[in-house]
């Protein structure tokens, strides 16, 4: 790969390919990376040296989102005492 500028939909088709499924990224979160990381994205122009910040974002940001997941509990059921009126 060179490190050719491209641009935004290039760098998330590449990417994609490139991704196994629990890395693969849609454009909204190109959009979040590029805001929350502006130091990196000075200006609209992207490359492929971004993958390698852009996996790390993308793997911290799937653990604190399993971070906030709640677990499915085991629902047990008990039977009551019939009452009579």
């Amino acid at each position: 790969m060179t490190d050719n500028i491209i641009t935004k939909e290039q760098f998330l088709i590449e990417h994609n390919k490139l991704s196994p499924l629990n890395l693969q990224a849609t454009f909204a979160l190109l959009t979040r990376f590029q805001e929350e990381r502006k130091s990196l994205l000075k200006d609209t122009n992207w490359s492929f040296k971004l993958r390698i910040p852009f996996i790390s974002w993308l793997t911290a940001l799937t653990a604190e989102k399993k971070k906030y997941v709640r677990k499915p509990t085991k629902q047990v059921y008990k039977n009551y005492p019939e009452t009579k009126y």
